[in-house]
């Protein structure tokens, strides 16, 4: 109804932005029961944007993972994944000359305080938060993680920021009851149909664990089709040794 009045009220179409999506059914993971129930409440929302298509320019999601397989979009048979398009590569964090020419003032106060070059300070900052690659495109840009990058500045220190943010709760449980170590997750290689799953599997974390920041693309094979993953930067790997697995005696 909102859609359809703000069509007729402005004669234009509009555009619906949802971020997060995956939420409710990450916080319910490990229930199938009531995450059932939230895929039958998801599958209803999400119907009723294919009926008012007619007044969508267009709708754009965000999530940390991928449930198509649960037909909660079984609707909206025209949505497009864009996650490992080079277009859109840039879209989630900061590259470096994004930072160097936005945050002049910031970088010259970090640097102060820090006691550094510009230079130096740009190459500590690139060791501890930059990294991440979202395309298997060999003309990648590799980007930095913004969270972390504000925090740095705006404190003019270094820290483990994005740590601080909180690990997804869903994730600790699922880390927790496979038991699985995330020190040996650096180097490893996987298919492309496993890096792009479309439910999350407790038989296999990995792609979970590059959807959530944990692991990023080192390397693709196109020939074969092979990913090699591995921890993005220096911050990333110092959560992952903190994060020991708790084994049972």
């Amino acid at each position: 109804g909102v859609l359809r009045r703000t069509y007729e009220q402005t004669g234009k179409q509009a555009v619906v932005l949802i971020d997060e999506y995956d939420k409710p059914l990450l916080q319910a993971v490990l229930d199938e029961n009531l995450l059932d129930e939230y895929r039958k409440i998801l599958k209803a929302f999400y119907g009723v944007l294919k009926s008012a298509d007619r007044y969508l320019r267009f709708v754009f999601l965000t999530g940390v993972t991928k449930f198509a397989q649960m037909g909660i979009f079984s609707n909206l048979n025209q949505l497009s994944d864009i996650s490992f398009d080079l277009d859109y590569n840039t879209l989630c964090g900061m590259t470096l000359p994004e930072i160097e020419t936005t945050f002049v003032p910031e970088l010259e106060a970090m640097a102060l305080k820090q006691k550094l070059s510009h230079e130096a300070l740009l190459e500590k900052m690139t060791r501890l938060y930059d990294g991440y690659r979202f395309t298997d495109d060999e003309e990648f840009t590799p980007m930095y993680n913004p969270f972390s990058v504000l925090n740095a500045l705006m404190k003019r220190a270094f820290g483990s920021y994005w740590f601080g943010s909180g690990t997804p709760t869903f994730l600790v449980n699922m880390l927790k009851k496979t038991n699985f170590d995330l020190r040996e997750m650096d180097g490893i290689q996987v298919g492309a149909l496993s890096l792009n799953a479309d439910m999350v599997d407790t038989n296999n974390l990995v792609p979970l664990l590059y959807q959530s920041g944990y692991l990023t693309i080192k390397e693709y094979d196109e020939r074969f089709q092979i990913y090699t993953l591995g921890f993005p930067n220096e911050e990333v790997l110092s959560l992952i040794h903190i994060s020991e697995p708790t084994r049972p005696e």
